[in-house]
Parts: C-alpha cells; sequence; structure tokens
C-alpha cells in the first residue's frame, strides 16, 4: 500500500533545511571558496552551545525509586552519580535519547538527562552537558509519550494529543502545547515530520497520517486491530496489531504500509504488545506470554518464537547479537535467534525479592552498541553485560537508591 503524503509548508521548509545541512555535512573542503574576505567561521561543525562534543557515545543510565522518590542519573563514562529532583510514585520512565519523562499519577517530570547523538546518516555527533530538571507537563502515569527532533507527542489515556516543541525542552523550558482535534487509539508517532495515529472506525482502529497541525493528510485504509505497542527502527515506525506488525514507511515522497503477520493463530495473552530494542536497530523484541519471546525482524519482514524458562525482559542488540532474557531465576540468558538455544548464562543477578516484577516494576534490560544493562533495584545495583563476551559482567555500579525504574540516554 502506498500514500502519497502532502508536504505542507512548514514540512517544505524543514526539508530544505535539513538538505542544507547534510550538504554542510558531506566532507566539503572547509576552505574552498574562502578569501581574505571570507574568513572561516567562527562556529564549528556540530557545535552546539552549552554542550561538549565526543568522539565516542556519552551513554547514561536515569534512574528511579517510586517509592522514596530518589532519582539518579549515572554517567557511564566517568562512573559518577547525580542527584535531580525526587519524583515519588511515577509508574513509568520513558526515553527519547536525551529527555526521560517520569511519569506519576499526578503528572509527569522532564528530565534532561544532558546525553544525546544527532545522526547525519553518513555520520553520528555525541554530545554531554549538565544534567537538569526541565519541570512538568500534565499528563499521568497512563499517557503514551513519543518524539522526535522536533515535537514530543503526549497522548493520554482519553485519546487526546497535545504535542510539545522539543527545542524548547532543550532551552530548559516546557512551552504551551498545541493540542490535536479529536481522540487517537494507542501512541501518535512523530515520523518524517508528520504524525502516525490510529483513528477510531467502526469497532476497530485505521492507520491516519497527520501533519504538524493535526489535519490528516493521507488515509491509507490499513486497519490495525486492538493495536498495542509501537517502534521507531531505520526502516520505518512498527505499529503492533492482534494479527502481527504493521510496517509504515516513508519512501520517496510517499507513505507505504506494510503488514508483517504472525503466520498462524496468536492468543492475545501471547501478542506482542510492547517492543524492546537497541535504537538504530531493525530487530524487535517482546515477550510471547510468561514463557517465551518474540524477535521481529523488520528487515526480513519475519518473526521468530524463542522457547525460553519465564521471562522477566527480553532484549537484543540486533545484528547477529544474541537475544537477552532475564529470567525468574535471577540470570541473564543469552539464546542463539536462528535455532533458539541457549548459549551463555550469568550467575544470579537479581537479589531476591520480586525478580517477577510482580510489584508493577520489573527489572529490564536496557542495550547499546557494545553492553547491556540490568538493574537490581533490591541489591540497590546496575550490572554492565558484555553481550559479545559469553554474557561477562563488565561492571557493576553500588547505588544509593534502589533503581526500581531505569532508562539509558545518550544513544
Amino acid at each position: 500500500m502506498t500514500v502519497r503524503r502532502n508536504v505542507t509548508p512548514w514540512a517544505s521548509a524543514a526539508l530544505v533545511l535539513t538538505a542544507l545541512l547534510t550538504t554542510s555535512c558531506a566532507g566539503e573542503d572547509p576552505d574552498a571558496g574562502r578569501s581574505e574576505a571570507n574568513p572561516p567561521s567562527a562556529t564549528p561543525h556540530g557545535y552546539v552551545e552549552g554542550a561538549k562534543e565526543a568522539a565516542e557515545q556519552q551513554s547514561r543510565l536515569l534512574l528511579n525509586d517510586p517509592d522514596s522518590g530518589n532519582t539518579r542519573v549515572l554517567d557511564l563514562v566517568t562512573g559518577k552519580v547525580h542527584r535531580t529532583a525526587e519524583v515519588k510514585d511515577a509508574v513509568r520512565l520513558g526515553m527519547d535519547g536525551r529527555f526521560g519523562y517520569l511519569q506519576a499519577p499526578d503528572g509527569t517530570h522532564v528530565l534532561d538527562s544532558g546525553a544525546w547523538m544527532v545522526d547525519h546518516g553518513d555520520h553520528v555527533h555525541y554530545y554531554s552537558a549538565p544534567t537538569r530538571d526541565v519541570g512538568e507537563i500534565p499528563a499521568g502515569s497512563q499517557a503514551q509519550i513519543r518524539s522526535d527532533v522536533a515535537v514530543t507527542a503526549v497522548t493520554d489515556e482519553n485519546g487526546r494529543t497535545a504535542l510539545y516543541d522539543r527545542g524548547k525542552l532543550e532551552k530548559g523550558r516546557i512551552a504551551t502545547p498545541r493540542t490535536l482535534h479529536g481522540t487517537y487509539a494507542g501512541a501518535v508517532v512523530p515520523y518524517e515530520e508528520h504524525l502516525l495515529a490510529l483513528a477510531h472506525k467502526g469497532g476497530t482502529t485505521e492507520l491516519v497520517i497527520l501533519d504538524r497541525t493535526g489535519e490528516r493528510v493521507a488515509s491509507p485504509n490499513v486497519l490495525c486491530e486492538a493495536p498495542r505497542g509501537d517502534a521507531v527502527t531505520r526502516r520505518g515506525v512498527i505499529l503492533g496489531c492482534a494479527d502481527g506488525a504493521l510496517l509504515v514507511r516513508a519512501q520517496d515522497g510517499a507513505f507505504t504500509t506494510e503488514k508483517i503477520p504472525y503466520g498462524k493463530h496468536v492468543p492475545a495473552q501471547e501478542r506482542a504488545t510492547t517492543f524492546r530494542h537497541r535504537p538504530g536497530s531493525d530487530t524487535l523484541t517482546a515477550q510471547a506470554g510468561g514463557d517465551a519471546a518474540w524477535v521481529l525482524d523488520v528487515a526480513e519482514r519475519t518473526w521468530q518464537r524463542v522457547e525460553t524458562g519465564p521471562v522477566v525482559a527480553v532484549n537484543t542488540a540486533g545484528e547477529g547479537s544474541p537475544l537477552l532474557v532475564l529470567e525468574t531465576d535471577g540470570s541473564l540468558h543469552g539464546y542463539d535467534i536462528a535455532t533458539g538455544k541457549q548459549t551463555a548464562r550469568t550467575k544470579p543477578l537479581l537479589t531476591p525479592g520480586k525478580p517477577d516484577g510482580s510489584d508493577g516494576n520489573a527489572p529490564v534490560i536496557e542495550v547499546d552498541r557494545s553492553r547491556a544493562y540490568v538493574n537490581d533495584p533490591e541489591g540497590k545495583q546496575v550490572f554492565e553485560i558484555d553481550y559479545n563476551d559469553g554474557l561477562r559482567i563488565a561492571r557493576s555500579f553500588d547505588l544509593d537508591v534502589k533503581p526500581v525504574l531505569m532508562v539509558e540516554a545518550g544513544r
């Protein structure tokens, strides 16, 4: 299915700006055309005011204990821990690469991790800056928050969506949002200067493409029954549906859609409803009920079900890396995705308590290009795992808080 997109004047300007930025990053001779009357620019390429540029990823972990409200930022480069504002009763901790969103019943606290990257396609810029608390947005614990470089879309439990200017967040303040007309099912996902949304249609939902003002610019006539879960990959956006996944891509001035079905009936309790993956990877994971995991290869358009032990959390770096499964025995297990066979296992990482997440906040696995991170709330620790070396424990970090909620920034 292919649908042409309308490019608004705002989008056209953004496209021109993108083209100019891309040209400036294309490796042109920095001295070409210069003379005494045309001196080099005082602002070097990639310069961001108030930030330091680095050659390597500047990863940080955002950590929160909902009971005490204690929140910390662990710098994975220096090993230093930074204190931030207390946020009690947080239910979710979201991440868009730079900003953490601590969602509690009475509102969402926005935290600037001070670590981020800018991907220009042929090269990447990594930045670090001081961590800072940005402020509060009126979104409860059930809101779904999705971002791109320009906007942050906050969809509440009633399907109403507010768009926040992400550029203002980068300057440390929260601007008055634009509220979209109508209500939508699931998260509204910013993508390619547009918004992907699922509109109610009869007893199901259909995909609609909106511009940044909320006006509908395309309706691909594609249904997605019982939508749950979404992920942005280099190959497009994945939306979870009852019968599998819907892939939405922007290509050659048009939006295309493609179903990736499970290929067989999957009971509701075994559906993939929360996708986990390494940012930039095209391999997604999800729990498949209590004792198995799904692996969705977006490039190959295939689902693989891997039988495991009782699952607490799953993730993978993709690209030939193992499927990582934290199981209720407290150990991290590695599985070969192609064969489904276990290839490695750590010692128990979790301190006895509630490792199955029965208290509502299960430990997670965060993955970047070289390491994985597992939080042990009861033991007040985070483990760094080299998943390319038989799940070797590379480092462990002792903390003064219970890291119940954890996300990684800077990727």
